[in-house]
């Protein structure tokens, strides 16, 4: 029996390199030009344009010069911003890239459907995404929804290539892809797909370069428009929505039909969030406020002193104070890095609005296969009807006769070359006890597949042996399908519950066994029709994932319950529970019952239960949606097609990366890349540091703006001289915008970021709470930074010093702001023990730029400053750093009220 190879890995990269990846071309990265066009169009630029445009009217070229060489500099920090934004979702989007199953040198690959080439041997299972332009080889029930191409809704037949491309005829069985099938008592009793039998292909050794026409490539020449049944071929985009077939690219990025037309790949993209709609909204009324008070500044100080071009510069001077331009740009940045950081935990982010989710999720529904456990198994027990036999004492080299049949049948009800873990497991004991025995057979031919079904749980392999007669059939399944095929009456139904009871209460996985035998030439439609024997149960231990107890534990820390689904029997999720530290144990919802349930009973009960068993995945809908309607905000895992509605319906849906389907991927918000619950966990932990990380830059963002704004208005409102100038509040942003966007960013979590209660989802972002302690920080600032300037025109030092000395605090009070809220629980002391290297870059540039500033003569004059004197430079800085130390003790007081008294 031959065998497809496929493309080799080194035909496959030559074709790489000559024809391209596999994708349309997407958007190109923003030019520097663009770059510059766009803050071009932002507020701020046009008020230092105007800023500047005033200085030249009064014929002061320097002071012109300088406010328009910033605009380069606000140019550089927001393509350095632009950039760093572009990495993080470049990085998402390979993530997130759909995947593709090949055949290359004979063995199943999975890689990023970009990297498919033209020849590639691809295999297609129902919830993938078909990469590539394709004849269809082979294919059993196979149907694809082309609405993407044709607009048309319902589902398209396929059918394999009549002759093929050329040769004769061979045959090739692919393995099915791991986790996706359940046979038996899995988290998803459900059919595996049937896989099928190739139509014709080349004798031998069947190569991919064979069966592609020669010079051929385009869509345009090999495959037709889409659209009606039954026709060979596949297209890039569409998804396989029944059935499985095996199909070889004919045309791929540009050449397909999807490039034909000019459709556009899916891409992660940034999506307009709950935020950032709300801080739009404040942007834009802080504009508002900031020109109107623009305009009043202008004719208070125009009236009062008669001189309207020092009015004018007044009035940009505190709308420039008023803008709050940082807040949208602290969004984009802090999402997109978000997105980025949580990705290194190996969970992919499809959708941003998720990670405003994360930090108030209350409840985690968590499949047990595979994300608790390790989806590795091995026999641990062996049931043959009347005794049992105990594997899990380590390797056995034979095994009593009683049980050979047993694990026989298992075998042959399993693919040749398996990979789902339960198979592999079946094979590997087999070849370790019955290797020299008559029990193996690879010499048996398998005739005909029956797949699983949703009325019944087993699966059916027929095998013809080189000189029998007959037909031989091994069927395995859930024991209760096996009981079914076997006629069970109800005393038999008991004595087998209670031993599939005994095997799962041990946390073992549950699989029964049944032969049957065949004469008649023409095989029957179902599995009902044999009349099979029942051989025993085989019981297989899947061990938890390491860090799993801990993860729960942590879950449990920060207030948010964790759900154990399974389509295992309630024994075997108690007995996972308590290795896990899952609680409470006592009670267990089963799928029959909460089929039995109504939505108000269901409610009530999910308020208290955790663990729920025999669940399929239809039933995952019903919980979510119970869980919502009691006001949990729910996190489900998924990785089947029937689990799409339920990632959907929740307010996270989480699916499995590695086994999972594109369906689930696609309706999911979050991809867990290697499936593992912990990973989960520290996304949740990351997605309360975006959130409090944001809070403390808008929190800062407001308590700067306060005092910069106080000192461009309170001047003009007593008269006094101007203390900030259109220079200074520019001079100020090249600090703030940083600070913003990258220092705070890059804050590490709070030590009680997961000892918390989670945020409940209807707090606003500018909470009462918080935009009182920014205006209180913002107010104490003003009123020290103020007085440093009364006090100094009071003592006659002149407007130039005091000024100086007045921005010198102001100066020392905002890195004060800065250190003081990196974090709102511990004291500035303990954070300079907290990693974070951008902040000291913020620290020595400002330190830098000011000494030059104060001290460089023609920096100095643009300035408007005088020489400052040590004793008047001690005062600045002492002024500075009162302005932030109430906060300071305010910390060490809450600190104190939580600890608790000493006995």
């Amino acid at each position: 029996m031959a065998v497809i190879a496929g493309l080799s890995e080194v035909e496959a990269a030559a074709r790489l390199a000559t024809e391209g990846y596999n994708e349309l071309p997407s958007a190109r990265r923003r030019s520097l030009l663009a770059i510059g066009l766009g803050v071009v169009r932002e507020p701020m630029f046009l008020l230092l344009v105007g800023a500047g445009a005033v200085y030249l009217v009064l014929g002061d070229l320097p002071e012109a010069l300088m406010l328009l060489g910033f605009v380069f500099v606000v140019i550089g920090i927001t393509f350095y911003q632009e950039r760093k934004t572009e990495r993080a979702l470049e990085a998402l989007q390979d993530l997130s890239s759909p995947r593709a199953l090949v055949i290359r040198d004979g063995q199943q690959r999975r890689i990023p459907g970009r990297e498919v080439v033209r020849g590639d041997i691809l295999v297609l299972s129902e919830g993938d995404r078909v990469p590539a332009d394709a004849v269809v080889l082979s294919c059993v029930n196979l149907s694809a929804d082309e609405s993407l191409l044709t607009g048309e809704s319902a589902p398209v037949r396929k059918t394999a290539a009549e002759q093929g491309i050329r040769g004769q005829g061979s045959e090739y069985r692919p393995r099915p892809q791991e986790g996706s099938s359940v046979q038996g008592s899995g988290d998803r009793p459900q059919p595996p797909a049937p896989y099928p039998h190739p139509g014709p292909l080349p004798e031998g050794e069947g190569k991919a370069s064979d069966l592609l026409p020669e010079g051929e490539g385009m869509a345009s020449s090999v495959v037709p428009p889409p659209g009606g049944d039954d026709l060979p071929f596949v297209y890039a985009g569409t998804l396989v929505v029944r059935g499985q077939g095996i199909a070889q690219a004919l045309a791929t990025g540009v050449n397909t039909e999807m490039g034909q037309i000019g459709k556009a790949l899916q891409r992660v993209r940034l999506e307009e969030t709950r935020l950032q709609g709300e801080t739009r909204g404040l942007v834009r009324l802080l504009a508002a406020a900031g020109l109107l008070l623009c305009a009043a500044v202008v004719i208070l100080y125009g009236l009062t002193r008669g001189n309207w071009t020092d009015g004018l510069l007044a009035g940009i001077a505190t709308a420039m104070a008023l803008l709050p331009e940082e807040i949208p740009v602290i969004l984009t940045v802090f999402l997109a890095l978000g997105a980025w950081r949580i990705s290194q935990k190996r969970v992919l982010t499809r959708r941003v609005p998720a990670l405003e989710s994360l930090g108030s999720a209350t409840v985690l529904c968590v499949d047990k296969t595979g994300t608790l456990t390790m989806n590795r198994m091995s026999v641990a027990r062996l049931f043959n009807g009347r005794e049992t036999y105990d594997l899990s004492r380590g390797p056995q080299e034979s095994l009593p006769e009683s049980f050979h049949r047993l694990v026989e049948f298992a075998i042959l009800a399993s693919h040749r070359d398996p990979f789902d873990p339960m198979e592999r497991a079946l094979r590997e004991l087999g070849e370790a006890t019955l290797a020299r025995t008559e029990h193996l057979h690879a010499d048996w031919v398998l005739v005909r597949e029956y797949p699983l079904s949703e009325h019944l749980l087993a699966l059916s392999h027929v095998w013809k042996s080189p000189d029998g007669g007959e037909y031989v059939i091994a069927s395995k399944g859930a024991p209760e399908a096996m009981a079914d095929l076997c006629h069970y009456d109800t005393p038999q139904m008991q004595a087998l519950s209670q031993e599939v009871g005994l095997l799962a209460g041990q946390g073992l996985r549950v699989l029964g066994v049944a032969r049957s035998r065949f004469k008649v030439t023409a095989l029957p439609g179902e599995q009902h029709a044999f009349a099979f024997d029942f051989l025993g149960l085989v019981g297989l231990v899947d061990p938890v994932r390491p860090g799993v107890p801990e993860a729960i534990q942590e879950c449990y820390n920060a207030g948010v319950r964790v759900l154990m689904i399974t389509g295992d029997y309630p024994g075997t999720a108690r007995y996972v529970a308590r290795e896990i530290g899952l609680a409470p144990m006592d009670e267990v919802i089963a799928g029959p019952e909460l089929h039995q349930m109504d939505d108000a009973e269901l409610q009530r009960r999910i308020a208290a239960v955790n663990i729920f068993a025999r669940v399929v995945p239809e039933q995952k809908l019903r919980l979510v949606n119970a869980l919502k309607a009691n006001g949990e905000v729910v996190a489900m895992t998924g990785d089947g097609v029937n689990d799409a509605p339920a990632l959907k319906a929740s307010h996270i849906g989480i699916a499995m990366g590695g086994r999972g389907t594109d369906v689930a991927r696609e309706a999911a918000a979050l991809v867990l890349l290697d499936d593992d619950f912990s990973s989960m966990v520290q996304a949740v932990k990351i997605g309360r540091r975006i959130f409090d990380n944001l809070q403390k830059a808008i929190a800062y963002t407001f308590a700067i703006h306060t005092p910069i704004a106080g000192l461009a208005l309170v001047p003009v409102l007593f008269g006094w001289p101007l203390v900030l100038l259109p220079v200074h509040i520019v001079f100020l942003e090249l600090i703030i915008d940083p600070v913003c966007s990258i220092v705070f960013e890059a804050e590490p979590e709070e030590a009680n970021v997961m000892k918390r209660p989670p945020r409940d989802p209807r707090d606003p972002l500018f909470s009462r709470q918080m935009v009182g302690l920014s205006l209180l920080q913002g107010v104490s600032v003003l009123a020290i930074v103020l007085a440093v300037f009364a006090v100094t025109l009071y003592r006659g030092q002149g407007e130039l010093e005091a000024r100086a000395m007045t921005f010198v605090a102001l100066m020392v009070a905002n890195l004060g702001l800065i250190f003081t809220n990196r974090s709102w629980s511990r004291t500035i002391r303990a954070t300079l023990r907290t990693p974070n290297g951008a902040v000291w870059w913020v620290l020595g540039g400002a330190v830098v730029t000011l000494g030059l500033v104060l001290y460089l003569p023609g920096l100095r004059d643009l300035f408007r400053f005088s020489t400052l004197h040590p004793s008047d430079l001690a005062i600045s800085l002492a002024a500075g750093l009162v302005t932030i130390g109430w906060f300071e003790g305010v910390k060490v007081v809450n600190r104190r009220r939580r600890q608790p008294p000493r006995t």
